[in-house]
């Protein structure tokens, strides 16, 4: 079974590795889409402070992690079309928006799985961001 997860994968760190883990016991591939910047800037107030090219790198890296593909426009259903997701796995942020609505009715209709985990709010790109932003300004 495939199974494919999304995300920005910025500053990668523990929480996206037990995501990562998660998916790769749901099944015997896992499959990662990765947020190009052109994509974070629909959502996100600010790009990665990572390059796509060096994300898709450390997710391969990854024991894990078995195929990446980036992904330049909020249209999931391409590309679960191209890695032939049996599961879709998605974080409980993951919101009614269409794009995301729509890639949820096409699994359904395809007899696919969509899981749905709880993140860890201890493990957050934003945050470590913020540590480290604060670390600096103290002067530390």
């Amino acid at each position: 079974m495939v199974v494919y997860t999304v995300g920005t994968f910025d500053l990668l760190h523990v929480g996206h590795l037990a995501l990562l883990e998660h998916c790769a016991s749901l099944g015997d591939t896992v499959a990662v889409g990765v947020a190009s910047d052109e994509v974070v800037k629909l959502y996100k107030p600010k790009i990665p402070v990572i390059p796509l090219e060096q994300r898709i790198q450390m997710l391969l890296a990854l024991s894990c992690v078995d195929v990446v593909v980036p992904y330049h426009e909020l249209d999931y259903i391409a590309v679960c079309k191209q890695v032939k997701a049996d599961i879709f796995v998605i974080g409980e942020d993951w919101g009614k928006k269409p794009h995301n609505e729509g890639v949820e009715n096409y699994l359904k209709s395809q007899g696919k799985k969509i899981v749905q985990i709880q993140y860890n709010p201890q493990n957050s790109s934003t945050q470590i961001k913020a540590k480290v932003v604060a670390q600096y300004q103290a002067g530390a």
